[in-house]
């Protein structure tokens, strides 16, 4: 049978009992951390308390350490010097005067105090005031001690400098913290807008494929049922043209995904489309229906490979308003090659079904952005005989 096992006091049981900490256990645990949290959050408050214990019987021991008989009256000036001491980080000024004040009433009383209290709240004052007051500051007490005979000039100096230097110090323990801290808002910043012009970048590159190939796929479907009972053969063609720019654009945005799932830099990279390619293009919206012709004036030349993909991606772009927005009797497209600029312009003579969607559409905003990454500028505007988008695009001067 399956029963358990049995322990010598009757208690069934399938294995040993994992132990557990008894609760007075957890508290005394719990103790050391309670009692560091507390000396982390009043460090400073235990460091003056303790410097002026140290600081209190330091004194005490110089000032009765050649067998002066001990009275009420300094121990009392004393005590109170060092408790005064306590609030050297509110008012140093006026505990430096407390203590220079303090000896000033021993010496006339016979007594030859050790100068610790006033020692301590100069150094403070140099820790935790401007410079110059400080300094100021110095003068009058380095000259007290000597003419009291209470210390020579290198001490008083010497604690001076020390304050000074633990001022310097902490000063520039912020301003590193203040730069790590800029440094980490600029770093945050810097990611935030890289992230930015990132998913622009990505979201127009998928807004241009995805916007002209199916805008040319279905007009290529639509002419393709409207001859397919008198014209099969046409129907067909026009089908595997079709199908051939779905395809494309399969790769295209496989392409693109496959960039964005992968952290590999050498990656496969498709070549992007140059203005040696723009016949192409304008062949296929021609094959789609749309009477568009290209006119090239100037001297054509290679440009630079940015500003050929962004003038292609706005005829691109350009087209396909055309094809989705109006219908035109004749569509030019003209590429104007100047000495310092390319000027780039697609004018149709159709009138727009819809022209909130052709002037402030993404399509719009896009060919936009395109002109400007490549530091030109676009105008999109309704003409007497249709709509014409211009991009005029600076070049490097041939000559």
């Amino acid at each position: 049978m399956g029963a358990g096992r049995v322990d010598g006091r009757g208690h069934a049981g399938r294995g040993p009992r994992r132990a557990t900490a008894r609760p007075g256990v957890n508290r005394l645990l719990r103790w050391p951390r309670a009692v560091y949290d507390l000396l982390v959050a009043h460090r400073s408050v235990l460091f003056d308390v303790a410097l002026a214990l140290i600081t209190t019987g330091v004194e005490l021991g110089l000032l009765f350490d050649d067998a002066t008989p001990i009275g009420v009256v300094p121990v009392v000036v004393t005590v109170l010097v060092g408790c005064v001491l306590l609030v050297r980080r509110r008012a140093p000024l006026v505990v430096l005067g407390a203590a220079c004040a303090g000896a000033a009433v021993l010496v006339p009383l016979g007594y030859s105090p050790g100068g610790a209290p006033v020692v301590v709240a100069l150094a403070s004052v140099a820790d935790l005031r401007d410079r110059r007051v400080s300094a100021a500051a110095l003068v009058p007490t380095a000259l007290f001690l000597l003419s009291a005979s209470i210390s020579s000039l290198p001490i008083p100096i010497g604690a001076w400098a020390l304050g000074s230097y633990l001022q310097t110090r902490r000063r520039y323990t912020w301003a590193l913290e203040e730069r790590a801290a800029t440094l980490e808002r600029e770093r945050e910043q810097l990611d935030q807008l890289a992230a930015a012009r990132e998913r622009t970048s990505i979201a127009r590159e998928l807004h241009d494929i995805v916007a002209h190939s199916v805008t040319v796929m279905l007009i290529g479907v639509r002419g393709a049922r409207d001859v397919l009972p008198t014209e099969p053969r046409v129907a067909a063609e026009t089908l595997e043209r079709v199908e051939a720019s779905a395809e494309q654009s399969l790769a295209e945005l496989r392409r693109i995904l496959g960039l964005l799932r992968t952290s590999d830099s050498n990656a496969p990279w498709r070549p992007q489309p140059s203005l040696d390619q723009l016949a192409e293009l304008v062949s296929g919206y021609r094959t789609a229906g749309m009477p568009v012709r290209l006119e090239l004036t100037g001297e054509a030349r290679a440009l630079a490979d940015g500003l050929e993909l962004s003038a292609y991606r706005i005829v691109e772009e350009a087209l396909t308003n055309v094809l989705k927005h109006t219908d035109p009797t004749q569509v030019t497209v003209t590429l104007d090659y100047g000495r310092t600029r390319l000027d780039v312009t697609v004018e149709d003579d159709g009138d727009s079904r819809d022209p909130v969607s052709s002037a402030v559409g993404h399509g719009i905003l896009g060919m936009r952005e395109r002109a400007a990454v490549a530091g030109g500028s676009l105008d999109a505007r309704h003409t007497d005989s249709g709509f014409r988008v211009t991009a005029r695009l600076p070049v490097e001067d041939a000559a």
